[in-house]
């Protein structure tokens, strides 16, 4: 019997059009990839720098505003004034795509386009619990295959942080190809809070690590400089310790996706229910009954009020 396979169609308009509203915000960067210094250890043959590869952004805050302002007049969404935020020291884009619009899907597009254009290759994806997690690992799963066709035989290697695990995030640094590391903000939040018995693993990627040369794994993180993808922003970064961690994580920017933002920061795409609808990606939700009138329209008189001048309003 065959395997059966998926397949996904990647000419939808509306998610390419999501894709480019982030891809876009940098336009103008040189294709490049920057090294760091992870460790110098000593073998027979002397002292063996390890190299680590990271992100590198050449635009100025000015390069990336034009840009921004010119996808905003684009996607006729309101202007930006300014795109460093004091709470991250980084730039926020947000993405509204209604539920069920495939925002996966264009975030990981997304990740193969910045580093096919620019070479960016270091990407954290924070979600809000272990199920949006597993949820998102297994949508790399089953989409893995179609993105290797699409981006010719791109690799990319794709990972769940696991505290027990940290020498993947040795590898995350190490490696120069694309690298995605999927976490869950209580993985590594809980380090700015009192350590208990009941998160002391959760503390592990802020303490020294023999294993790594007595350097802390987030330091690892840190250097990459990654582009930080938050999945539904509203329930992540709610509180200021959240805020804290990811600040942490030291993002080139932070790009975020949700049908329902708290906070959209700087909107570069809006695929909201009505669009949904309009481009038949969306069932149309009716309500049938309102305070037992039907569906039509209807008025209902809340207050009047006399006037000076004797007249009611």
């Amino acid at each position: 019997m065959a395997e059966l396979k998926l397949k996904f169609d990647s000419d939808q308009q509306f998610q390419k059009d999501a894709v480019n509203s982030i891809v876009d915000v940098f336009d103008g960067q040189a294709l490049k990839q920057s090294k760091f210094t992870v460790s110098v250890s000593e073998n027979m043959l002397g002292k063996h720098t390890e190299l680590g590869y990271a992100n590198k952004l050449d635009l100025t805050p000015e390069d990336l505003l034009r840009n921004v302002i010119k996808i905003q007049d684009r996607n006729h969404l309101k202007r930006s004034e300014g795109l460093i935020d004091a709470d991250y020291d980084a730039p926020n884009f947000a993405v509204e795509m209604e539920t069920g619009t495939g925002k996966t899907y264009v975030y990981t597009r997304t990740i193969l386009e910045l580093h096919k254009k620019y070479g960016f290759t270091k990407f954290i994806i924070v979600v809000p619990g272990v199920a949006i997690r597993e949820g998102v690992n297994k949508s790399f799963d089953v989409t893995q295959e179609h993105f290797v066709e699409l981006y010719q035989g791109q690799q990319f290697n794709y990972f769940i942080y696991n505290s027990d695990r940290l020498t993947e995030v040795r590898n995350f640094a190490t490696s120069e190809g694309i690298e995605i590391m999927i976490i869950n903000i209580d993985a590594f939040r809980k380090g700015f809070e009192e350590e208990t018995s009941s998160n002391k693993n959760a503390a592990r990627i802020h303490k020294e690590n023999d294993k790594m040369e007595g350097r802390k794994p987030i330091d690892f993180i840190k250097d990459t400089n990654p582009i930080v993808i938050i999945d539904e922003p509203q329930s992540v970064d709610n509180t200021e310790k959240s805020k804290e961690a990811i600040k942490a994580l030291n993002p080139m920017c932070i790009i975020r996706y949700s049908a329902t933002h708290r906070n959209t920061y700087n909107l570069m795409y809006k695929l909201g229910p009505v669009e949904a609808y309009e481009n038949k990606l969306v069932k149309m939700i009716e309500v049938a009954e309102v305070d037992g009138v039907g569906d039509g329209a209807f008025m209902k008189l809340e207050a009047v009020k006399k006037l000076p001048n004797g007249s009611y309003s």
